[in-house]
């Protein structure tokens, strides 16, 4: 019998469900893995897998891209008569993109079980679909492993008992300490070795949907990469904002990129002087890298980055990047400190919960 049903949809997934299915194994857990095909590239996808040793899928749902409404919606649709063949004591799911509210809803309206990897994270921007996708998983959730302390007090606030919730800490460093050595080396990735680079990445809508949103990021970029040179892998979402808003002159100097692999942007981050990113997971690991980070928003879900960690918040502010990376420059920037339960361990921490918690969790969900 399956016990748990693990989702993966897009690749802020693939890196947090790897640990996951490697400790179920390891405890004996009984685990079925699922894709929804939600990520875009099909090819990247199965690069990632191969990169992080995770066992082909059990099933694929091929749901490919759509609005939000359109992909959650095929997930929903086809994820429903594959949890009714496995009959899962529970459905496992990580992150927040569109895969993982589609699929705890379907469970919780089933009556299967739901547990949530990484809940209770808040920006507090529902700007954001990623936080309408948090916020919904976790109030269907029956059982929320969080990586930070913060994220109880989120929970908390939400109405949401803390008998629900345990700290293990945060999967995707588990990922990130796996495979440090087996990193590709930056001078192969950049064709040359460089003394000291940046590295860029850039695809969030607030940042790349509107014109002059994005000539002025790219206008101070540009004058970043006159004193250190800026690698950009460039997103296809970005790539095509650039040509189509008339842009593509103002990334002729930069180094860049096509979307990267896992090993591949995991060697390019270790061996940066500084990053620059718009996107979640980055923040983390270059917490647990201690590479300084400017993150181009104006909040974020992943708070202790900014009090323990190497992050610094400069939204999409010419005059606040120029700072935080003339600070960098002078000074090295923000060291930090590893986070408490960042070890390598939480995805055990997690099984070993579930082994203890599936026995108890036949039956009627909890209200």
């Amino acid at each position: 019998m399956t016990q748990v049903l693990c989702v993966a949809g897009a690749r802020p997934n693939f890196m947090k469900i790897a640990p996951v299915m490697a400790a179920l194994a390891e405890t004996g857990i009984a685990a079925q893995l699922l894709h929804t095909g939600q990520h875009y590239d099909a090819a990247m996808s199965d690069g990632f897998f191969a990169d992080l040793g995770i066992p082909h899928p059990d099933h694929h749902l091929e749901v490919g891209s759509g609005s939000h409404a359109v992909q959650t919606a095929e997930v929903m649709k086809r994820f429903e008569p594959v949890l009714d063949s496995v009959k899962p004591q529970a459905v496992l799911v990580v992150g927040d993109v569109n895969s993982t509210i589609a699929c705890a809803l379907v469970a919780a309206k089933r009556g299967v079980r739901v547990i949530h990897v990484e809940a209770g994270l808040r920006s507090y921007d529902r700007a954001m679909p990623e936080e309408i996708n948090r916020v919904l998983t976790d109030q269907i959730s029956d059982l929320l492993f969080i990586t930070e302390k913060s994220a109880l007090a989120n929970l908390q606030r939400e109405g949401i008992d803390p008998a629900r919730v345990e700290f293990v800490g945060n999967v995707m460093i588990d990922t990130l300490y796996r495979n440090l050595e087996r990193a590709v080396p930056s001078s192969q990735t950049l064709g040359t070795a460089l003394p000291a680079y940046a590295v860029l990445t850039l695809h969030r809508p607030s940042n790349v949907d509107d014109p002059a949103t994005l000539a002025a990021l790219l206008d101070v970029i540009g004058e970043i990469n006159a004193v250190l040179p800026v690698v950009l892998p460039l997103h296809p979402r970005t790539r095509g904002n650039i040509e189509k808003f008339g842009l593509s002159a103002k990334i002729n100097a930069l180094r860049i990129l096509p979307p990267l692999g896992y090993l591949d942007m995991l060697g390019l981050m270790r061996d940066a002087k500084l990053v620059l990113t718009d996107s979640g997971g980055i923040q983390e690991e270059t917490t647990a890298l201690g590479v300084p980070c400017l993150t181009l928003r104006d909040n974020t879900e992943r708070p202790i980055t900014l009090t323990e960690g190497t992050n610094t918040l400069v939204g999409a502010d010419p005059a606040a990047i120029r700072a935080a990376f003339d600070q960098v420059m002078t000074n090295g920037g923000r060291a930090g400190c590893i986070p408490e339960y960042w070890d390598g361990r939480a995805a055990m921490r997690i099984a070993h919960t579930l082994k203890g918690w599936l026995p108890q969790a036949a039956g009627v969900r909890s209200a």
